[in-house]
């Protein structure tokens, strides 16, 4: 897609911007373009490009990143950077915008998490220009796309089988990012540690800031989620000052805040029955689900270990004992909590920016 940003044939002469260079490509100031950035020549000599949408405002501004399919099983991501792409917002852009809605273009045409070598991409960072394919492809992300902006909006979604409450985690050490994650409106935001080889640990390092959205489940489309990241992303470029806040509606309950979350795992292999879904309080002792032998013989009660809040579990009704079952992020005010939650899907649902033709 190439093109001006509206309103770019006024004052036509005036841009004393310079254009924004990517790759071997020049974007002027007040324009759009996909640019092709080259990756590798599968076995068949086939060539593979990672492409990132620039849109390069008029005026200055900052300069951010949104990503997709690290994982490239992640499909939600995909999907929420082909609607911010048609926000009518960006239109009159402050600033630069770059968007990838796949990063990982290899496993996304495979439906696969990995790399054909069976890397994570999420763990190459910051990579190498003569590493494996996992290390080139992380060393062009950062060179192209990391170092060339102050912000990162980084969008995944949960392992296959799995599925997560829309969420935001940050690092417990930056604490500026917490204003950003706050904008966003997710109902959690988590302080998690950074992960050696992770997109944000790398980017860290550079002093850049990330915030990684967390929605849904690998290979499935889910409506909320996709909501839930569209919104939180037009809010933090409205926070930044980069659009207008036309249509942009700040989240009506503040997102829940959290430094610590654990799994509860399956005590036994066999059948799950679920009584707790995302979005849902529990308390210490409650009862989350059993697992039963195929018999009916032999059953075990999953008890949540504390109390707190469910933003993850698995879909699988068979399971193995030790796999994680609930993932419950620890805090105070349940009550406080389930409303929050319930707040906010109630605020996305009635959010008049998605028409029903997006509805899926």
């Amino acid at each position: 897609m190439t093109g001006e940003i509206a309103g770019g044939a006024a004052g036509r002469g005036k841009v004393s911007r310079p254009p924004f260079e990517i790759g071997t490509e020049f974007v002027a100031a007040g324009t759009r373009r996909t640019v092709a950035l080259p990756v590798s020549v599968l076995s068949d000599h086939t060539p593979v490009a990672m492409s990132a949408h620039v849109i390069h405002g008029r005026r200055p501004g900052p300069v951010v990143f949104v990503s997709a399919a690290v994982h490239g099983d992640e499909v939600i991501g995909v999907e929420i950077a082909r609607r911010l792409l048609r926000a009518d917002n960006l239109d009159t852009l402050k600033g630069t915008l770059l968007v990838v809605p796949i990063v990982n273009s290899f496993g996304f045409m495979t439906n696969s998490r990995y790399l054909p070598d069976r890397r994570d991409l999420n763990r190459s960072f910051p990579g190498s220009q003569k590493g494996s394919l996992a290390a080139r492809l992380a060393h062009l992300f950062m060179s192209e796309i990391v170092s060339r902006c102050e912000l990162g909006i980084d969008l995944h979604s949960a392992a296959i089988h799995r599925t997560n409450l829309p969420q935001i985690r940050i690092s417990p050490s930056k604490e500026d990012t917490l204003a950003l994650a706050r904008a966003f409106g997710a109902p959690v935001i988590v302080k998690s540690k950074l992960r050696d080889g992770s997109l944000r640990q790398a980017a860290q390092m550079q002093g850049k800031d990330i915030l990684l959205y967390e929605a849904g489940e690998g290979l499935r489309f889910d409506e909320m989620a996709i909501r839930a990241g569209v919104s939180g992303i037009l809010r933090v470029l409205r926070h930044l000052g980069m659009i207008s806040a036309k249509g942009v509606a700040r989240p009506k309950a503040a997102s829940i805040l959290t430094s610590h979350t654990s799994w509860v795992r399956s005590p036994a292999g066999g059948l799950l029955r679920s009584f707790k879904t995302t979005g849902g309080t529990v308390v210490q002792g409650e009862l989350l689900g059993i697992v039963s032998d195929p018999f009916g013989e032999v059953e075990k009660e999953v008890l949540a270990t504390a109390n707190g809040l469910v933003i993850g579990r698995t879909n699988l009704p068979v399971v193995n004992e030790g796999d994680g079952l609930f993932h419950v992020a620890e805090i105070k005010a349940q009550g406080a909590a389930e409303a929050t939650v319930e707040s906010l899907i109630m605020q996305l649902e009635a959010d008049p920016m998605f028409d029903e033709d997006e509805i899926i």
